[in-house]
């Protein structure tokens, strides 16, 4: 995944250090117990040739949010990190990648009861042109039900901490073991979740329905789909799915920063309709690909352009 690392470098806690350098203590209290969030941000080559990251405010303010819901005081405005998530980009000269914000706390002490403990702040920023198979994207994945349930968790719902990742973790690992590209998740009352890091949609009838956020993340690009298909005048619901809607669906595909819209057209070995991306899932790609491009001005204020000198 990393490539080229001896030339690259990371922002922490307010400075560039190189990529070698930018290490965290083994006594790290966020190391042990999972105290700490994140985020997961995507940049793109614009037709101009420059980058833009895409919702960078939104990803920015939902790394606050999270942090708040767990008691961590971020010591950096809003306004410091989406410059400094700039920055990254521009100091390692890239034209796209992936941007990792990352909250943790520091090593003065250890156990539940340790207090006082620092806050740190780092950003990571490298090419990632494919989160999986690039054809992926035209010829559709498989994916397998998770023997991994998600379990419902107002904490996790709404953002991405980091020690509530484990039963998705698991649960990719599970899938990918028995031949899949991605698990599916279901929650403790037996519908659908989510993917183990993404979204899921699913289209019947020319209707889009996806999970409620009871028991999923209300991802950015999820946020993003449910606009641009309101706009395209797509009737989308948001309702409790049960895995026969699954089954018996005309199309279905995964959103996320990593995957964007990428079409499901295998369920447990066996085909979802024809077993081919779906005419919405296909329009939705083209309109997506066209926002993050920076070629639909409608969308124009999704985008934060950055010129490299």
């Amino acid at each position: 995944m990393f490539v080229n690392t001896e030339k690259k470098f990371i922002w922490k806690n307010g400075s560039f250090k190189k990529w070698s350098e930018s290490n965290v203590h083994i006594l790290s209290h966020t190391l042990h117990y999972g105290t700490g969030v994140f985020e997961g941000v995507r940049a793109y080559k614009t037709s101009k040739g420059q980058p833009a990251i895409f919702r960078l405010e939104e990803h920015t303010n939902r790394l606050f949010d999270a942090a708040k819901k767990i008691n961590i005081k971020i010591p950096y405005s809003k306004q410091e990190l989406n410059i400094a998530q700039c920055e990254v980009m521009s100091r390692n000269e890239l034209f796209e990648g992936y941007i990792r914000p990352i909250v943790y706390l520091g090593n003065e002490g250890l156990g539940l009861r340790a207090k006082d403990l620092s806050v740190n702040v780092a950003i990571a920023a490298w090419e990632w042109p494919s989160y999986m198979d690039p054809k992926a994207k035209e010829k559709g994945i498989s994916i397998i039900k998770s023997s991994h349930m998600q379990y419902e968790n107002p904490i996790h719902s709404g953002n991405k901490i980091i020690g509530t990742y484990f039963s998705n973790t698991m649960a990719l690992h599970e899938a990918l073991e028995s031949g899949a590209d991605e698990a599916l998740m279901m929650d403790k009352n037996g519908f659908i979740s989510e993917g183990s890091g993404e979204n899921i949609f699913l289209v019947k009838d020319g209707v889009i329905s996806t999970p409620t956020t009871h028991n999923c993340l209300n991802g950015i690009t999820r946020q993003s789909v449910i606009q641009i298909a309101k706009n395209l005048g797509i009737k989308i619901n948001e309702v409790d799915l049960k895995f026969e809607d699954l089954v018996n669906s005309d199309e279905a595909f995964f959103t996320g920063t990593a995957v964007e819209i990428t079409p499901i057209t295998k369920l447990d070995g066996k085909p979802i309709n024809k077993g081919e991306r779906g005419s919405i899932t296909k329009e939705l790609q083209k309109q997506f690909e066209d926002i993050v491009s920076g070629n639909n001005q409608t969308y124009k204020h999704w985008l934060t352009h950055i010129t490299h000198q």
